[in-house]
């Protein structure tokens, strides 16, 4: 009886050691987002499990745009989601990471909303225009449609508001503004309402919104294995959008407090990248995208100087 108790004892403490093992072997991986639909197969990856099948034991954390990188430049993450100029501002201001594996296409998902008098972009000279702070996104985006029409963010009165805020004061009609960046979800914010404004123009329009991620160099040079697991990940988590539209919508919107109707709605406005576009991104778009980006971002002052691009990302993770 002894001697069962015994074996038994010690296959317990086998299997015991078996999943310590397994849970030593997951590499931990913080991630910094928002709430941005672009990045929700991001979170749908850790709802459903999927990094976790590849080893990876990953925490997301929500850090507005305009603080990631000092996410980054602690230690505090080792890898973020962002748009593709805002590696150039990074980098360029001494914070060094490095683009892996794209995420999205904005179709139509970021925007300027304008009063309803506004007829066109050049109209808004000496108007109020909210957007995030130099150095994100919107900012960006605003500097980029700006430069289309003949202006500069010098001929507009910049209020800082970040994506949602801006959405909910232009609807709302606080702070006496003209027009405001955002994205969705929050730009269904204003589509839902057309006496407070309109969507006077997308990224249908002006295309030059791409999500891509990325970590320090140093992460990728001593987990290389990890930041392929990551990038499968993403993958596999397109495929069960999929696979398993319900139910991956409503994972997705849960985290943006939409319902799974709500967001699938606000994710028709973009293109999420499987592994065959992200290869012809990587190949053909990355860089003459980046060179234009980054000669904005210098005029504008984002940047005191234009970093070495090429060395801004590494395709070895997405083969």
């Amino acid at each position: 009886m002894n001697r069962v108790h015994a074996l038994a004892g010690l296959m317990v403490a086998s299997m015991m050691l078996s999943a310590s093992a397994a849970m030593a072997q997951e590499t931990p991986v913080a991630i910094a987002i928002s709430g941005w639909t672009g990045f929700a197969p991001l979170t749908l990856a850790k709802e459903a499990g999927i990094y976790k099948k590849h080893g990876l034991d990953v925490s997301i954390k929500k850090i507005p745009q305009k603080d990631r990188h000092l996410a980054i430049a602690s230690g505090d993450v080792q890898c973020a989601a962002t748009t593709v100029e805002t590696w150039v501002v990074w980098n360029a201001n001494g914070v060094a990471a490095t683009q892996i594996f794209q995420l999205d296409k904005s179709f139509g998902a970021d925007g300027m909303v304008v009063r309803n008098h506004i007829a066109k972009i050049a109209d808004l000279k000496g108007k109020t225009v909210a957007a995030s702070a130099p150095g994100t996104a919107p900012y960006f985006g605003l500097a980029w449609m700006l430069k289309k029409n003949g202006l500069s963010v010098k001929d507009v009165k910049v209020v800082t508001l970040e994506p949602q805020a801006a959405a909910n004061a232009f609807v709302a009609n606080a702070g006496d503004l003209d027009a405001a960046m955002t994205y969705e979800p929050y730009l269904s914010t204003v589509r839902a309402k057309p006496e407070a404004g309109k969507i006077i123009a997308t990224t249908l329009d002006y295309p030059m919104v791409m999500d891509t991620f990325g970590c320090t160099p140093k992460f990728l040079q001593e987990n290389p294995k990890a930041a392929k697991a990551l990038a499968d990940s993403y993958f596999d988590a397109l495929e069960m959008i999929r696979n398993e539209p319900k139910k991956s919508f409503e994972i997705m919107g849960a985290d943006v407090k939409q319902s799974g109707e709500a967001f699938e709605k606000s994710q028709a406005y973009l293109r999420w990248q499987d592994r065959a576009a992200n290869q012809r991104f990587f190949t053909s778009v990355l860089q003459p995208f980046s060179k234009e980006a980054a000669e904005l971002l210098l005029e504008i002052g984002s940047i005191k100087q234009i970093p070495d691009l090429k060395a801004l990302s590494d395709t070895r993770f997405i083969q």
